[in-house]
């Protein structure tokens, strides 16, 4: 069931998403004519998504949970990638161990992001277990933070940037694939083993 809290998070999430984005686009040189508009934009497309999942949870309860878990994926992508191009503009580097070390700082901020918007949005959990959980949440994290890190770290040294792509750019496109590679694992981790009711 839906709730106002839904759609209050979810237009906070779309408008952060929105702001880091256009961090972003500066720091990999792209210009998008009247990007500032996702400020506008993606708020209001967070919350048509998100009812549009509570119409649809009528029929398939677990559908609600699984929009605000990508509302909430989304999100962390989006920081992840803010902290990631931030730490490559001020150590002007985008490959090797520097580009690695950067990555797994901007996974662990998105991961405490993480925590406590699946917590109290997502899973809706109110249990005072916090100990324990989030022992759990950083074990089922720390294989997210494997998984992401290590295929981002693959595509970016291993693979490398076609020559076509400048370098910042190919570090975004392989943080993205390592997000999508690990979201799969974090949904089941933290909805199976950490959050479970």
């Amino acid at each position: 069931m839906m709730l106002k809290k839904d759609l209050v998070n979810s237009g906070i999430i779309g408008f952060i998403i929105a702001v880091i984005l256009l961090g972003i686009s500066k720091n990999i040189s792209i210009e998008v004519p009247n990007l500032w508009m996702a400020l506008f934009v993606f708020p209001v497309l967070s919350v048509i998504g998100i009812f549009i999942a509570s119409l649809l949870a009528k029929k398939f309860a677990v559908l609600l949970q699984a929009a605000r878990f990508f509302l909430v994926g989304g999100l962390n992508t989006f920081i992840d990638l803010g902290i990631l191009n931030l730490l490559i503009f001020v150590g002007g580097t985008a490959v090797g161990i520097w580009f690695s070390v950067f990555k797994g700082i901007a996974f662990v901020v998105a991961v405490l992001n993480s925590y406590v918007w699946n917590k109290y949005w997502t899973f809706n959990v109110k249990t005072r277990r916090q100990g324990k959980e989030f022992v759990q949440f950083l074990l089922v994290s720390i294989v997210g933070f494997i998984i992401n890190v290590g295929v981002a770290s693959f595509f970016v040294n291993v693979v490398g940037a076609p020559d076509t792509i400048s370098e910042n750019i190919w570090a975004n496109v392989s943080a993205g694939i390592a997000t999508l590679t690990a979201m799969l694992w974090n949904f089941m981790g933290y909805k199976l083993i950490v959050f479970k009711k």
